[in-house]
């Protein structure tokens, strides 16, 4: 069987392309770790590796000869939710069984279900991984996966139990416990009604170490594409991976999502003699950003937590003095967590692909239901898109719509660039694209449009480029226009646009839309800038 790009699920080395999970860690640090008798946790966004890494990890450890190590995914405990009378059971089941399965030890779990309904849940895990550690003749290790999938009792109680036994080890429990989440430790947050909050740190302080696993480099991407060129002798234009790096940042899912869908869901590409074009890698991205797949689908759920809405809707707004305060360091630190944003050297959305997916995702709705807005209605004789005639249109409708839509946005914060982007979103969609440039501290959305010029070569030809710089008013609107006209001026520079536009939003209550809605030009270093105020 062929090898191919792995999009779900554990890697298979005789069935995927793939690097080797303990080139992406510091396997030496995880070693000594584990000769310490140390406790520590393993921690990375879905989808970038952890359970092959862990499950290399302990087939290695196995393979030395100096430990037994198991490896147990405990994410079914979570359907118990807070009741650790079910939860720990639950969990210690699975352990029991990796045990077994892993070291055929069938006389662990012989005695565990022998002696379950004896113990309580509050010491069954305790117990059960003494008795683990006592008949072992290696020192034992174990890795929990999905540690963080737990909450309330039940995570409380499984962190405790684990601390309870730490000073047997290594006689009489694991030398070595390495926890595997999303999260660190320290972000595990407990809480039951009417009482207060137990982080994880309290509940497990014989932490040694909190090791993250990161994304590929952009030559470990690259390094993955190629398998497939000696795999199979299909060559990729070269042109491919600055994009590549730049649309995935070395994001594992990403990288594997957009090589299964250029090298298979392309059926043209099935012929391994024809050569994967850049062409064919900017068809592939678009497919997976519309298609809404599973990875696409996960990351936008999570932006309706609270702790994510405060982080990612200070940046899209592009705030940092009204909105910084709302953002503490444990939340901008779960976010990163989560692999939404990078924090160096600037904090900002991760990669090209997610800077993309989020605002389309917040104002999907919005964008279906935007009434009477058809996209012929923009397009002049020579196929070029009329952005005046389109702005003009914007205009109108934010001075109808604006009130109810933005407070219908989940984040108001960014209500009128997310209002925005809907709208051109809704007009460009099947024939050009939106590229966006927003951060902390920026004070401003940047938007490139490109629109093809040849409708037969579509977004393969020559292209015409539009900037739209968003803003906010705060302060005298001659000193923001002034100020803007150079940033304006330098984004279009930057991104060789043909024309540039700056909309600059009033949200100051009392203000009549007489004076809101307006249109004027204005140039800068000789080149004509358009100005709306809307």
């Amino acid at each position: 069987m062929k090898r191919f790009f792995n999009t779900a699920g554990p890697t298979i080395p005789a069935d995927h392309y793939h690097l080797d999970p303990l080139y992406r860690i510091d396997w030496e640090e995880i070693q000594h770790l584990i000769a310490s008798k140390r406790y520590f946790v393993l921690h990375a966004p879905r989808q970038t590796g952890k359970t092959s890494t862990l499950l290399a990890m302990m087939k290695a450890l196995n393979t030395c000869g100096d430990y037994a190590c198991a490896y147990a995914n405990i994410e079914g405990a979570q359907a118990a939710r807070g009741d650790e009378t079910q939860g720990i059971p639950a969990a210690c089941d699975a352990i029991v069984a990796s045990i077994s399965r892993y070291l055929n030890r069938q006389d662990i779990s012989d005695w565990y279900y022998q002696h379950k309904q004896e113990l309580n849940s509050q010491h069954l895990l305790t117990g059960t991984l003494e008795h683990w550690a006592k008949l072992s003749n290696k020192p034992t290790v174990l890795l929990l996966d999905e540690v963080d999938a737990l909450v309330g009792d039940t995570l409380i109680s499984l962190l405790r139990q684990i601390r309870a036994g730490y000073a047997q080890r290594p006689e009489f429990f694991p030398q070595a416990i390495i926890l595997c989440g999303v999260r660190d430790v320290r972000d595990y947050r407990m809480q039951q009604p009417g009482q207060e909050v137990i982080t994880g740190g309290s509940a497990f302080n014989i932490k040694a170490e909190s090791l993250r696993m990161g994304n590929f480099t952009q030559e470990e991407t690259r390094d993955l594409w190629l398998q497939h060129t000696q795999a199979t002798g299909q060559m990729f234009d070269d042109a491919i991976f600055p994009e590549l790096w730049e649309d995935t940042r070395g994001q594992p899912w990403l990288v594997n999502a957009l090589g299964y869908e250029v090298t298979w869901k392309n059926r043209e590409a099935r012929d391994r003699t024809r050569l994967i074009s850049l062409v064919d890698y900017q068809q592939a991205r678009e497919r997976l950003i519309y298609s809404r797949a599973t990875h696409l689908d996960q990351l936008t759920d999570k932006l309706k937590e609270p702790r994510v809405h405060r982080v990612i809707s200070t940046l899209l707004s592009g705030e940092d003095e009204e909105n910084l305060n709302l953002i503490s360091v444990d939340d901008q630190q779960y976010v990163e967590d989560l692999g939404l944003i990078t924090t160096r050297p600037s904090v900002k959305i991760s990669n090209r692909i997610y800077q993309e997916v989020i605002p389309r995702e917040l104002t999907w709705v919005a964008q279906t239901r935007i009434p009477n807005q058809e996209q012929s209605w923009y397009i002049n004789d020579d196929h070029s898109l009329n952005l005046p005639k389109l702005l003009e249109a914007f205009q109108q409708f934010f001075r109808e719509h604006s009130d109810t839509w933005c407070e219908g946005f989940d984040y108001k914060e960014a209500g009128p660039q997310l209002l925005m982007q809907a709208f051109l979103q809704r007009i460009i969609n099947g024939g050009g694209r939106i590229s966006r440039e927003y951060g902390l501290g920026r004070k401003r959305t940047d938007l490139l449009i490109e629109w093809p010029r040849d409708p037969e070569q579509g977004m393969y030809g020559p292209l015409q480029r539009v900037v739209i710089e968003l803003k906010i008013q705060r302060g005298g609107l001659d000193t923001l226009i002034k100020n803007s006209l150079a940033q304006v001026y330098d984004y279009q520079q930057q991104v060789g646009a043909d024309e540039a536009h700056l909309v600059i939003f009033n949200r100051k209550k009392g203000v009549s839309w007489k004076k809101k809605i307006w249109h004027k030009q204005a140039a800068y270093q000789g080149h004509k800038i358009a100005v709306w105020g809307a």
